[in-house]
């Protein structure tokens, strides 16, 4: 709760949808919280009458839908879009100076899965430059002087101050988790291409995962249910699942203060009664990294390639310098590097396979939020997974001495985010005792 709004969105959507809370006295309640929280942490993009708009909006759900058995999943629910979705009626601009009427088209898929669920559009968040490291004005909410995290970084921020209690975003190497890790809320991005990317301005197709963040797992299992492709809900899970630390170079990544944090959870959690094993995992880690990060370079110049020749003056420098290191990758490079990235996911799962792990653990980010808004963090430690389209979420796991948020990372096999949310689910119980 922050001022008595509630945050979570299954408890919202259920009080929302049974009438025990008026739509209109909640964006009452909202608007005045909104008007001082993002001011001071920036993760909306600015937009003249918004609250006019919404009441409006919400007038319309409830003539459409007068009686609470037949509201929808989502009624009433004000949901954060990142800047790079195109949502009827907004203007697009992907935290970029290029001409707006150049970045429009249809509207996302996943943002009319959203609307036809009843939710209504809070308003574009703040995203770094094109989903890459050109970094916005948004704040950390748990201190103006840190960054949120990138690329996402308006609807992680967003959701943790408050101000939404579901918002899109997108990772191509750690743009949901990292910056849910920063700023303390759940992060989830599913399994490669059970979200539609349709529709949203792409960075490097092939590894752009379309995902999302709320205050909790409850909530996260909520928005799947509407956004992943063949959702299928699954009772929880009596067993607990058998937690996977992938030790070796990977690992070794993490900060000192990230890798102890990262002890202690997982110390935690075996006292839970959970089982950790340790699994030496992708020795070859440098190449793995090196991989990921040429073939985002070599699709991000063929998705900007037009763009950047008639407008590369308006580009942010770490986006140039993307576009020119991608425009020397060959064709016969990106055809290896995505062969690279079957070998990495075979070679995981086969690990988890042999050692019966049913997810692997590891810190979400190196360390907790860096100070300065010159950069979002290093996003290392999600890149292996997003490398290898396997889900992945964020799960707040506690506070650093500087009183910034950590989390820990969980990860499944292909195609079992539904278990992996369900075990989550698990994880986060115990975290919270």
């Amino acid at each position: 709760m922050a001022n008595n709004i509630e945050t979570r969105l299954s408890p919202l959507v259920a009080a929302l949808r049974a009438g025990q809370l008026s739509l209109n006295a909640y964006l009452e309640r909202l608007e005045a919280q909104f008007t001082t929280e993002n001011e001071r942490i920036k993760a909306f993009l600015p937009e003249k009458d918004r609250f006019e708009r919404l009441h409006r909006e919400a007038a319309e759900l409830e003539t459409r839908y007068p009686e609470p058995e037949s509201r929808p999943a989502l009624y009433g629910v004000p949901v954060g879009v990142k800047d790079i979705f195109h949502v009827d009626g907004f203007p697009t601009q992907a935290g970029s100076r290029l001409p707006a009427d150049i970045l429009t088209g249809p509207e996302a898929e996943s943002v009319t899965l959203l609307k036809q669920a009843g939710a209504l559009i809070m308003g574009k968040t703040v995203t770094t430059e094109f989903a890459y490291f050109g970094p916005g004005p948004t704040r950390n909410p748990h201190n103006p002087e840190h960054t949120p995290g990138g690329s996402s970084s308006g609807s992680a921020a967003g959701v943790a101050a408050g101000l939404c209690p579901l918002a899109l975003g997108t990772q191509t190497i750690g743009s949901i988790v990292r910056p849910a890790s920063f700023c303390g809320t759940v992060g989830f991005k599913p399994s490669a291409g059970r979200i539609s990317a349709k529709n949203v301005i792409p960075l490097s197709p092939t590894l752009d995962h379309i995902g999302f963040f709320t205050q909790d797992v409850a909530g996260a299992i909520l928005a799947a249910g509407i956004l992943v492709t063949a959702w299928q809900e699954i009772a929880p899970q009596p067993e607990r699942p058998v937690l996977g630390v992938p030790t070796g170079p990977y690992l070794q990544k993490a900060d000192p203060e990230g890798f102890e944090h990262f002890e202690t959870t997982w110390t935690k959690l075996e006292q839970a009664g959970f089982t950790v094993k340790m699994v030496p995992a992708m020795p070859n880690f440098n190449k793995i990294y090196a991989w990921h990060n040429a073939l985002v370079a070599g699709e991000a110049a063929a998705v900007h390639k037009d763009w950047s020749a008639q407008y590369g003056n308006l580009y942010h420098p770490k986006t140039t310098e993307l576009i020119e290191r991608g425009l020397q990758v060959s064709p016969e490079q990106i055809e290896a590097y995505l062969a690279g990235r079957e070998q990495v996911r075979s070679d995981l799962e086969t690990l988890m396979a042999d050692n019966g792990v049913s997810l692997w653990i590891a810190p979400s980010s190196v360390g907790t939020a860096p100070a300065g808004l010159g950069s979002t963090g290093d996003p290392v430690m999600n890149l292996p997974w997003t490398y290898a389209g396997l889900p992945a979420v964020n799960l707040p796991s506690g506070l650093a001495d500087n009183g910034l948020p950590l989390g820990l990372q969980l990860v499944g096999g292909r195609r079992q985010d539904e278990k992996l949310l369900a075990w989550a689910g698990q994880v986060a119980a115990a975290l919270d005792k």
